[in-house]
């Protein structure tokens, strides 16, 4: 990501939050070093906090992204990650052939293959941002 930002001329900050008590320091400390968005990746901290993060966010006109779909049904611009359905279909062929007597070691290692663009229009009106049609007709869904 780091790379991608440099090619782009976009400076990253990343800020670790380990508590609950640290969520409105760091949004505070985001605000005040001029952050223009929030990039939250996947883990238990951040989905257990979900609700909050995207209250403080709001309330700082900041868009977060995510790889989780979640984020976006809860409030959040968009999100961009692994199709957590697709996985989950895919696991199931493998639990099948595991019943069938298939050795588990001897099953190969799978990557996600598809991945989702969702985008939250109300959530970018909200903010007064105009996302292009070009990246909506690319969205796997548009929450209107």
């Amino acid at each position: 990501m780091e790379g991608a930002a440099w090619s782009l001329g976009v400076q990253l900050h990343a800020m670790a939050v380990r508590q609950a008590d640290e969520l409105e320091r760091a949004f505070a400390t985001a605000t005040s070093e001029g952050a223009g968005a929030l990039i939250v990746f996947r883990d238990f901290f951040i989905e257990t906090h979900r609700t909050r993060i995207l209250h403080l966010a709001a309330q700082r006109r900041l868009p977060v992204m995510s790889v989780l779909r979640e984020f976006v049904d809860a409030g959040g611009l968009m999100s961009y990650g692994p199709s957590l359905a697709d996985i989950y279909r895919r696991a199931a062929t493998y639990v099948d052939k595991v019943l069938k007597g298939t050795k588990p070691a001897d099953l190969p290692m799978e990557q996600p293959t598809k991945f989702e663009l969702v985008i939250n229009l109300k959530t970018a009106r909200a903010l007064g941002l105009t996302i292009p049609p070009t990246l909506l007709f690319l969205a796997d869904e548009v929450i209107q």
